[in-house]
């Protein structure tokens, strides 16, 4: 087992990173708190290594990192199939206002989607690429090559790991430029507010599918 360590710095037009997702949620954009019963987690992590290195982003000037965990209340079985459809990220994300996938096959790699994400965001739209899909490890990896947004050069992980007591560990980290104007430790509270955002609300939705069986 290998013990997760984000080694990265904490480090649009100029954003700020709380009222630009402040009016998005204004605008109807559901942001869940975590349940009362969601499991306390450690900062540390062990996942076995040969998930953990999909965690370990290279870092350019002028870029920040950093990496989001959220427990849920669900087996993995639960949450994996959620998590896992690149041609629905609306199912959980609740920034997307819609997707469609433009070239390629939708829950392949390679595959590329235009996401359109609600007003109150420093965005209006973005092109992705599927770059992993790993059904057995349960790693999938995105990252945004072109649209109309302020995160350039965007990329991110997502993992899932059983935490021994029948629930799911997610940790979602990211490398992404940081806009001129802004400074490494505004792009990452505003990145994490989103990211913790979506991860809230995939909590809700596996655990609200997981206790119907």
């Amino acid at each position: 087992m290998y013990e997760l360590k984000m080694t990265c710095r904490l480090q649009l037009h100029r954003f700020n990173p709380r009222t630009d997702t402040s009016t998005a949620i204004a605008n109807g954009v559901n942001c869940p708190k975590p349940a009362p019963s969601a499991r306390r987690l450690a900062v540390k992590v062990s996942v076995p290594e040969t998930v953990a290195r999909h965690h370990a982003h290279a870092v350019g000037p002028n870029q920040c990192c950093s990496v989001v965990i959220q427990p849920i209340a669900a087996p993995v079985s639960a949450v994996w199939p959620v998590v896992r459809r690149f041609d629905n990220p609306q199912g959980y994300k609740h920034f997307v206002k819609s997707c469609h996938v433009v070239a390629g096959d939708g829950i392949r790699v390679g595959a590329l989607r235009e996401v359109r994400v609600v007003s109150g965001l420093p965005a209006v739209s973005s092109t992705e690429r599927l770059e992993i899909l790993d059904d057995e490890r349960h790693v999938m990896s995105f990252s945004v090559v072109g649209g109309d947004h302020r995160l350039r050069n965007y990329r991110s992980v997502t993992t899932l790991h059983g935490d021994g007591d029948g629930g799911t560990v997610v940790i979602e980290s990211y490398v992404v430029d940081v806009p001129p104007g802004n400074t490494n430790e505004e792009t990452c509270v505003f990145v994490d507010t989103i990211v913790r955002c979506n991860l809230q609300s995939l909590a809700q939705i596996a655990q609200n599918m997981a206790s119907q069986y």
